[in-house]
């Protein structure tokens, strides 16, 4: 998807949610004077290109994985707490900080690429944690100022599948990526209706995806 194709996507989220482009704006500024350890774009269009990638959410059947398939593994957010447990370490985890961030933070020790979001909401953790990580590749839902990248996208679920169809993945296999009225206990926050209804967005803008060609699969 073209950026400004997104942008145009962004606008009526923005008007949905009472978004402030110019928040948001501010945040990705900070988030990128915030990474002490950046992640070229190349190395990460290495990891993904190419390949049949899984992407793991937080949604309640992601708990019902009873073992978790080969293949390059990208984590969002709290997900990425549920594959470490298993001793899993994601390739890449696509997150806003507001999962289990312990464990974000021991992934990206272990070699996890970690593409961090920013948003007018999370500039605190941004603050807080992005100097600690290694591999980051900053991100933001905005026009993007240099040095940050947009790949389309809302929730870290389908920011991950944007992000991985933009950079070349040959199939992408979705689990635990419910979208639906109840929240999996990886996700770390509550179903409120202001969550759910980004879930609807997310779950939207994955069909437009599949619109424009993406090979997912929901597994």
């Amino acid at each position: 998807m073209q950026l400004r194709e997104w942008l145009e996507l962004y606008r009526r989220i923005r008007m949905d949610f009472g978004f402030s482009e110019e928040e948001d704006a501010r945040a990705a500024l900070v988030l990128r004077d915030a990474v002490r350890h950046r992640c070229s774009l190349t190395c990460l269009k290495q990891i993904l290109g190419g390949r049949e990638v899984n992407v793991f959410g937080a949604g309640p059947s992601l708990e019902e994985l009873e073992r978790i398939p080969e293949g390059t593994a990208i984590a969002c957010d709290g997900a990425t707490s549920f594959l470490m447990e298993r001793g899993r370490v994601p390739e890449v985890i696509v997150t806003d900080l507001d999962g289990r961030v312990e464990d974000i933070l021991e992934a990206s020790m272990l070699g996890s690429v970690v593409v961090v979001h920013a948003h007018a909401d999370n500039v605190e953790a941004v603050r807080r944690y992005v100097p600690k990580l290694r591999n980051v590749v900053p991100t933001t839902q905005v026009e993007p100022p240099e040095g940050v990248y947009n790949f389309g996208g809302f929730t870290d679920g389908d920011r991950a599948v944007f992000m991985a169809h933009a950079l070349g993945a040959e199939r992408i296999n979705l689990y635990g990526m419910d979208f639906g009225e109840k929240v999996g206990r990886y996700s770390f926050t509550p179903p409120t209706p202001r969550k759910l209804r980004k879930l609807e967005w997310g779950r939207r803008l994955l069909r437009v995806l599949e619109g424009r060609g993406a090979d997912l699969r929901w597994c």
